[in-house]
């Protein structure tokens, strides 16, 4: 998605934020990302404010709303929203400064320790009653084996996607950031998701799976649900790399085979 700074918004959109946030002194486009058409960090009377936004007619507006529902509900690991506007064909987030680098993976790394305690903190969470998200046993049922889809369910607030860029280490705690995507079902979904990217950081299948056990959720899963939840996982990643030879795609619908026979017991 294109990206524009923060000046080239209409002049009414400006003001609207400047009402918000006092008088803007610099505006700085943020770097990374691909999902929004301005990401800015705006310097005001108020303070440092992230400012992210789609235009109002682009096909993932929906998720950006979902993203702005969800945020009064996220535990204190997670960047705080102060606003929503919608106007003049603009949906704008302003966010709590998070200025962090992007959790490394890898093995050995000392930020594991950190990202695993905030997903124990976001594990005790239940996804809100009152506000529209996605439900996981329709999220997944395309994916998992006939049958298994029900293992999907429950009532926890899920991220679902634990890509490194998710997930920002500042002053010794990981922030998980980019809630486009929340999702209400069984909180073992989120270590199944996390131990996949692990393994695209280098970790063998095993020591991936092992990290996901730190968490009761995975452990207490039965193993048909964590079989089902690697099968659909597999499948997944077949639809989107399957054509498509982006480097990164290919590595992961390759890793998520792999996760898939591990837990179905045949690799």
């Amino acid at each position: 998605m294109s990206r524009i700074p923060f000046e080239q918004l209409p002049a009414d959109v400006r003001q609207a934020v400047v009402d918000k946030t006092g008088a803007v002194h610099a505006a700085r486009t943020a770097r990374g990302g691909m999902n929004s058409g301005i990401a800015s960090v705006l310097e005001t009377d108020s303070g440092s404010v992230f400012v992210k936004g789609i235009r109002a007619d682009h096909p993932q507006v929906g998720a950006q709303r979902r993203e702005a529902a969800i945020a009064p509900h996220l535990p204190a690991s997670c960047p705080r929203l102060y606003w929503h506007l919608e106007l003049d064909g603009w949906s704008l987030l302003g966010y709590e400064v998070v200025d962090g680098r992007h959790a490394d993976y890898t093995p050995g790394s000392p930020d594991l320790s950190l990202v695993e305690a905030a997903l124990t903190e976001l594990q005790g969470v239940t996804a809100p009653a009152d506000i529209e998200i996605k439900d996981a046993v329709r999220r997944w049922a395309e994916y998992a084996p006939p049958g298994t889809s029900h293992f999907f369910g429950g009532d926890a607030l899920l991220h679902t996607d634990f890509a490194p860029d998710n997930v920002l280490i500042v002053c010794g705690r990981a922030r998980l950031v980019d809630w486009a995507w929340p999702t209400r079902g069984a909180a073992w979904i989120d270590p199944g998701a996390l131990a996949l990217r692990l393994m695209e950081a280098g970790h063998p299948v095993a020591a991936a799976v092992a990290f996901a056990g730190r968490f009761p959720s995975w452990r207490e899963a039965e193993p048909e649900a964590l079989a089902a939840f690697g099968a659909a996982t597999a499948a997944l990643w077949r639809e989107i790399g399957t054509g498509d030879r982006t480097p990164w795609k290919r590595a992961l619908l390759e890793q998520a085979a792999t996760l898939a026979r591990a837990l179905d017991g045949s690799l």
